[in-house]
């Protein structure tokens, strides 16, 4: 009787084991965020897109090859003595076209859909459309934001509006954003899953990236490439408000008594770890250009006069 119930308990956690392991895929998928396939921007959305069909085209290879190797692992199991048998065999016209054949024109449907979005999603060119179904409308005025990743931080400037920000970004609905992109000095990844792909930040380079947030919201933004130290706490929020929200933010923004003056920035520019969101009243015109060419220190030439005087400089001839 004692044995008994022992293996009936032995079953009865074998069942429950059994159970669990089925769940547990579907447990650790709950905690996932798809927000990079379920974006509430366009360029995120097309990009999205490109993951999903791409992924598909390379299963209708992987799939039928997989179910292949099982039928033919039970089709010709030693056991099966009703399974021809061809030792002579070294050759199929209609198998070698459908061996080569699909893979050819799954690689060119992928060439194909490479070399398209590639031209329409690149990040320096400038949005024609807000979504699928509406083109940017005539006389739209483009938000300009500068961003610096520094260590381990963001600055955002926004030069028309004469405000800065650290680690806090905000933008318009439906307004396409133009981001001129940099770093103080190593290199970091510009990443918002929920509005576009990610873009290198290259200190004395500047790159850039066109994109449009399309549904209000709160959505998080980060750094997507190793800087040290402080790189896991490198993130800011980024606020997608309507026009009046933006409108307001911008006046809160202007009423901080803070400024970011050269100074500032020099002061803001030494590391450190989990900088608090701040926003600054005033900027200091062409702060971002000096940042890029870095020339913010007093009596620094910048890189760009530096490479323009060399270029104007004769061989032999010394500088001035």
């Amino acid at each position: 009787m004692l044995c008994y119930i022992r293996l009936d308990f032995s079953s009865m956690v074998s069942q429950k084991l059994r159970r669990g392991l089925l769940l547990l895929p579907a447990l650790l998928l709950a905690g996932c965020n798809t927000v990079v396939l379920n974006p509430s921007g366009d360029i995120a959305s097309q990009q999205g897109r490109l993951i999903v069909i791409s992924t598909i085209l390379m299963l209708l290879i992987i799939v039928p090859v997989l179910v292949l190797i099982v039928l033919f692992a039970w089709r010709y199991r030693k056991s099966n003595t009703s399974a021809p048998y061809e030792p002579d065999w070294d050759h199929s016209t209609k198998l070698e076209l459908i061996i080569w054949g699909a893979p050819l024109l799954i690689i060119i449907a992928l060439g194909l859909l490479t070399w398209i979005t590639t031209h329409t999603l690149d990040p320096y060119r400038p949005l024609s459309r807000i979504d699928a179904e509406r083109p940017i409308p005539p006389q739209t005025k483009t938000l300009k934001v500068e961003v610096v990743a520094l260590d381990w931080k963001w600055l955002f400037i926004y030069p028309e509006q004469g405000i800065a920000t650290v680690n806090e970004l905000a933008a318009p609905v439906d307004v396409p954003i133009e981001f001129k992109i940099t770093a103080s000095n190593v290199m970091n990844s510009f990443f918002i899953p929920a509005l576009a792909g990610q873009i290198y930040a290259m200190p004395s380079m500047e790159t850039k990236l066109h994109a449009v947030i399309n549904k209000a919201g709160e959505y998080e933004g980060f750094s997507a490439n190793y800087s040290g130290a402080g790189f896991s706490h490198m993130r800011f929020k980024f606020h997608g408000l309507d026009q009046q929200g933006f409108d307001d933010w911008v006046k809160k923004a202007k009423a901080e008594s803070g400024t970011m003056k050269r100074a500032d920035y020099l002061q803001l520019e030494k590391p450190s770890e989990r900088e608090p969101a701040r926003l600054f009243g005033t900027v200091d015109a062409g702060l971002f250009h000096d940042i890029v060419n870095r020339c913010v220190e007093p009596n620094t030439v910048c890189l760009n006069k530096q490479m323009s005087t060399d270029l104007n400089v004769k061989p032999g001839q010394k500088h001035e």
